[in-house]
């Protein structure tokens, strides 16, 4: 019986997959999250008041960074030519969303990069702020859509959330 587990072989070790065989195709992801913190902390993040300064634009920088990193940060992840990183984000009363879209053209897909670069842009966003409120909460980090590959797209339902 195969395992629907593609990192482990028939011996149930741990490897990294053999993309080599398969065609390059333009492949896109797209991730979310957020980040939740009192009503003061985001007017400082708004006011780009935030003690360390302008907390979106460093946390933008930090989640395309990360993009770029992930197969240094995730084992068995190949490392991919990235053809666009976009990190945005949006306030609103309970804190703050962060989406990521990655691109390439290649063998393999983008989600593992879009979920980092989430991920480190509201862990960047803790630390600016984390002196002005210890309270924030991360989460709901998941992946949102996926296109290109074997596999063709993917598109969350909103049903689909775990909590």
């Amino acid at each position: 019986m195969t395992s629907p587990l593609t990192h482990f072989d028939a011996q149930g070790q741990a490897h990294m997959v053999d993309v080599g065989g398969k065609p390059a195709t333009r492949r896109v992801a797209v991730a979310t999250g957020r980040i939740s913190m009192r009503p003061a902390t985001r007017a400082l993040i708004e006011s780009g008041t935030a003690k360390k300064g302008d907390a979106l634009g460093i946390a933008r920088i930090a989640g395309i960074m990360a993009a770029k990193k992930t197969s240094d940060l995730i084992p068995l992840c190949h490392p991919l030519a990235l053809s666009r990183v976009a990190v945005e984000f949006g306030i609103d009363d309970a804190g703050v969303a962060c989406t990521a879209t990655v691109e390439t053209t290649g063998p393999t897909g983008v989600e593992m990069e879009a979920l980092t670069a989430v991920q480190v842009a509201l862990l960047t966003l803790y630390d600016m702020c984390k002196a002005a409120d210890r309270a924030m909460v991360i989460g709901g980090v998941r992946l949102l859509e996926k296109h290109g590959g074997k596999s063709g797209r993917y598109v969350a339902d909103a049903a689909q959330e775990h909590p």
